[in-house]
């Protein structure tokens, strides 16, 4: 689970810098289709980015900041949490990779939820074929909208305003409903990043920018078709998932109608992504360690044949909580990081993130005086493995 709670952490950054520069750079361009292949090619790549195992020679913004809570959340970081008072406690990382999966499976289910109600509807509509997608008519007013290559409009929207059937066809043809459908799974996997909604927003707008152009350039007029615009913006949205007419924020639909320049240089913003995500890259890199990490040696290092909690009940029992620190009523989350030597041994313990110089001191002491481990194994021989653990002093 560390592994997945790194890669959840590196993605959320790179998305948050992508998407920060695609509103604040991009996405006034005018080059409707550029813009939306360059979002959806740019948020995939921040999935598939983490992946990429970069590490460099020096310290980096990952291996100073990041990197000590992100290894404390699973393996390698002890099992359990030791406290002052004497007892064990569940770590943070696991209540938060458990805040995670609700999170996740509520968006999972908010969608398919969404998806569903949407697929009763076609369902349950009879369809009439036409050239390359399915035209619904329903005979109760509704706001129009499109999925995949379904378009449901009602009888009356049919008859009166062909131009609303010439919109829908246009999300049809240029694939929209796939585009919400993998935003959908970013919104599952990064949930708590409340840019990736920002995300989904933005490009449903794209797809509107790009439908309106589809229309116009049909020969529709375009004064009498912003006047449909404002007719048909209010309305139920029901299908919130779905392409549809009036979904779109309006005023920003009618300006870029209105806008004449697109400038040629505007197309070539998206290669500034390129220093980009290198520079992101080279920020969430890895430090060159001189020893092992506890979550990529082979065969993990043993406290006592024991695992972690072994360790934990160990530190736990050799704790004392400095008198200093209970008058004062210091507690807090000390993290600290030790080496397991070849030979079992305990060396360079040093404080991660720290409380209070009295609690920091107080952790190091009973660290450095570990008994001996079980050294790690890469290729069936002893190396050097570091080892993040957090001590928790807690006043009862």
């Amino acid at each position: 689970m560390n592994a997945f709670l790194v890669y959840l952490l590196k993605g959320s950054v790179l998305l948050s810098v992508f998407l920060a520069f695609f509103l604040l750079v991009m996405r006034r361009s005018g080059h409707f289709r550029l813009n939306r292949v360059a979002l959806l090619a740019g948020s995939a790549l921040c999935l598939l980015l983490p992946l990429v195992r970069f590490r460099v020679n020096r310290p980096t913004l990952y291996s100073e900041w990041l990197e000590p809570v992100a290894v404390s959340a699973g393996e390698g970081a002890g099992r359990a949490v030791v406290t002052a008072a004497g007892g064990l406690t569940l770590s943070w990382p696991a209540f938060l990779l458990f805040v995670y999966l609700v999170g996740a499976l509520v968006t999972s289910g908010f969608f398919v939820y969404s998806y569903g109600r949407m697929f009763r509807l076609l369902r349950h509509t009879p369809a009439v074929r036409r050239d390359g997608y399915s035209l619904h008519l329903l005979d109760r007013d509704m706001p129009s909208f499109s999925w995949l290559r379904h378009i449901v409009l009602s009888r009356g929207d049919y008859a009166r305003y062909p131009a609303i059937l010439t919109h829908e066809k246009a999300h049809v043809r240029c694939g929209h409903s796939y585009d919400l459908l993998l935003a959908s799974v970013l919104a599952v996997f990064q949930w708590f990043n409340p840019l990736v909604w920002l995300c989904r927003s933005e490009l449903k707008l794209l797809h509107e920018y790009e439908a309106d152009d589809f229309v116009l350039n049909q020969g529709i007029d375009a004064t009498q078709y912003q006047l449909l615009l404002v007719k048909k913006a209010v309305g139920e949205k029901r299908f919130l998932l779905a392409n549809g007419f009036n979904h779109a924020q309006l005023k920003n639909r009618i300006t870029m109608m209105q806008t004449q320049s697109r400038a040629a240089w505007k197309k070539l913003l998206p290669l500034l992504l390129i220093p980009l995500f290198a520079g992101t890259m080279l920020l969430l890199a890895e430090c060159k360690p001189d020893a092992v990490p506890f979550q990529l040696v082979d065969v993990k290092p043993q406290f006592q044949d024991g695992d972690a909690d072994s360790f934990a009940v160990w530190v736990n029992r050799n704790l004392t909580y400095p008198e200093t620190a209970r008058e004062k009523e210091l507690e807090g989350r000390v993290t600290l990081q030790f080496t397991v030597e070849p030979d079992g041994s305990v060396t360079g313990v040093k404080v991660l993130r720290g409380v209070d110089p009295i609690l920091d001191d107080e952790a190091v002491r009973v660290i450095s005086q570990s008994p001996r481990w079980s050294p790690g194994l890469m290729n069936g021989k002893p190396v050097r493995v570091t080892y993040n653990f957090p001590v928790v002093f807690q006043l009862k």
